[in-house]
């Protein structure tokens, strides 16, 4: 395994949990009202799953292992294996198909989720 690279994608995530603890709103209201915080929530949001998934995918592929088809897939398959816990994977799940809906826009993002999520 490249530890430089998981290195490099941990500090990434550590400066997006950073940015959305320090931009954190303290209500709803805050949330649903201002366009910037919206904006740099859900990026950070998005990009801190994005790390994770990265970092699953690195792993899995330093195994003899067929790469998981979705990126869901990728925490069953750390599950599996006992990399990380059953209730870690079901919430990276839940993390990829907020990720999904707030990238793809599949439909519109919740603000509520989101104030909660953070």
């Amino acid at each position: 395994m490249d530890k430089q690279l998981v290195h490099e994608k941990l500090e990434s995530l550590r400066r997006c949990i950073k940015r959305i603890e320090t931009k954190r709103p303290q209500t709803f209201q805050e949330l649903k009202n201002n366009l910037d915080l919206q904006d740099i929530l859900s990026v950070n949001l998005e990009r801190a799953v994005q790390m994770c998934v990265d970092i699953g995918a690195h792993i899995i592929a330093k195994t003899e292992s067929k790469p998981p088809e979705t990126m869901a897939k990728t925490f069953d398959f750390l599950a599996k294996k006992q990399i990380i816990t059953e209730s870690t994977a079901l919430a990276m799940k839940k993390a990829v198909g907020f990720r999904n809906i707030a990238v793809d826009n599949y439909q519109a993002v919740n603000w509520e989720i989101v104030f909660n999520i953070c």
